[in-house]
């Protein structure tokens, strides 16, 4: 990240969060907190947010294109994607936790502990399961993909079903506390960085699993997106498992 970057992101946090953090504590803050700062970030001007375009709502609308910042599920972007896409550039910013504070409040004393830091590093591997959602819309050249990793504190209610109420337990919130970097796509090749130089090919799920460090189930869905995107060919079988290459025209 750039410094002009990281000022812009510090600015758009002290606007969203403010000295009322401090005063008033988590309460004070809504469930859309890393939502509402990364649209300030994005576009500090105030008038292009929340924009009629097309019988939907733009989060930012520029003028020229949109910018939707989606925290949850992306099914909810298909009506949007089908109206927008015809006429617009659409870029998806979708925030990752790179590292996560957790904390618990206590719904009756509204005490808050915790501050342990999850185990779990965020990679661009996460978003695959959304981006599977809206997968039908990846080819279209007006689409952009942004990943923006985030150290965040996580707020969680102590509401769960366990002993402990933390299992089944609801979130309360995000607070964004640094923007650490952007990963963006914006045309199949983009997705070879996703790819490690050193995995030889061909090559299966589990070769591809092993080599990022995630589960095999969550590989099976980035390959099943890198084969629809034309970025990875099938190059027969090894038993009932694919064997993968990268397409050579990308490389």
């Amino acid at each position: 990240m750039t410094a002009e970057e990281i000022r812009r992101f510090e600015a758009a946090k002290e606007k969203i969060i403010g000295k009322n953090r401090e005063r008033n504590g988590i309460g004070t803050l809504s469930e859309k907190t890393v939502h509402a700062v990364l649209k300030n970030y994005y576009a500090p001007d105030e008038d292009m947010h929340e924009i009629p375009v097309e019988n939907c709502v733009a989060d930012i609308y520029t003028g020229v294109d949109i910018v939707e910042i989606q925290t949850r599920s992306f099914n909810r972007l298909r009506q949007k994607l089908d109206r927008f896409l015809p006429l617009y550039p659409v870029t998806i910013v979708y925030p990752v936790p790179l590292v996560k504070t957790v904390y618990w409040i206590d719904g009756e004393s509204g005490e808050i502990s915790g501050g342990r830091k999850s185990p779990v590093k965020g990679n661009p591997y996460m978003v695959f399961p959304e981006l599977y959602k809206i997968k039908m819309y990846l080819k279209n050249p007006n689409l952009r993909i942004r990943l923006v990793f985030l150290n965040m504190e996580e707020y969680k209610l102590l509401n769960g079903w366990s002993r402990d109420r933390k299992k089944g337990s609801s979130r309360f919130d995000r607070i964004p506390v640094s923007i650490e970097n952007e990963v963006e796509f914006d045309c199949p090749q983009d997705y070879l960085q996703l790819i490690p130089y050193e995995l030889q090919e061909p090559f299966t799920t589990a070769d591809f699993g092993k080599a990022v460090r995630i589960k095999k189930e969550l590989a099976n869905v980035v390959l099943n997106i890198l084969y629809y995107m034309e970025v990875v060919e099938r190059d027969g079988k090894k038993g009932n498992a694919y064997l993968y290459r990268v397409n050579p025209v990308l490389e």
